[in-house]
């Protein structure tokens, strides 16, 4: 079977130049990252994405299940190019894992799934997570200066998409807790109006019982104005 011609760098930099978070999430990004860093880079059997926050580490993105599993090979161990990448933001290429010394049980395992040749490089920090970009190859010495050059550039575009969904979230959050608390000042205000309907007093005098009501049951003050609101739409006093 003749072999995939590799795909042109600048189309899949242009693809990822235009995906958009609100289209997507990001684990979507970064698994997409991940298969155009595989289809783009000549000689790779396989890519992952690696996160790490604190001490917990797990596979973003992986294009098969033997990226997944020398990934996980790495965390069980608590060692390895990638989490080696991750931690220093670094770039880390093993190119005869046969020669390597370090990472005993992971190079093991690597050779043994046809494994020959790995690249790493780290991700930025961004909001107390790190990360890797991992690169596997069945062929040794895979990865020349071109090929670290290009998996640079995809490793920026993974942290870019780390960022914007840092922002995106961030966002997000603000926007719902911001709706909450509207929602909240709503019901609060329909319930003292239904105070004031009852007793004739002022807005002031309205927030004061509902206060009252709150502290001798020990409820959040909207939950209070909630049930009066409630009550008083089935028609109970």
């Amino acid at each position: 079977m003749k072999p995939q011609e590799p795909l042109n760098p600048f189309s899949a930099f242009a693809e990822l130049g235009r995906i958009k978070l609100n289209d997507t999430d990001l684990d979507g990004v970064l698994r997409r990252i991940a298969e155009l860093s595989k289809q783009t880079l000549t000689g790779v059997s396989e890519a992952s994405v690696t996160l790490v926050r604190g001490r917990n580490a797990y596979t973003a993105a992986f294009t098969g299940d033997v990226a997944l599993r020398l990934d996980e090979r790495q965390y069980v161990e608590g060692g390895g190019p990638c989490l080696q990448a991750a931690a220093t933001t670094s770039t880390l290429s093993v190119p005869d894992l046969a020669q390597e010394t370090r990472w005993p049980g992971y190079i093991r395992q690597a050779i043994g799934a046809g494994i020959n040749s790995s690249l790493s490089v780290g991700l930025p920090l961004q909001d107390k997570v790190t990360g890797a970009l991992n690169l596997y190859a069945t062929k040794v010495d895979a990865f020349d200066e071109d090929a670290v050059v290009l998996a640079q550039t995809f490793s920026g575009y993974a942290a870019v998409a780390l960022a914007n969904a840092h922002v995106f979230d961030a966002t997000a959050t603000l926007a719902q807790q911001m709706q909450a608390a509207m929602e909240s000042r709503a019901v609060i205000e329909q319930a003292k109006g239904i105070i004031m309907a009852e007793r004739r007093c002022c807005a002031d005098e309205a927030f004061l019982v509902l206060s009252k009501l709150s502290q001798d049951s020990n409820r959040k003050l909207r939950e209070v104005a909630a049930a009066l609101v409630a009550q008083a739409s089935q028609g109970r006093p």
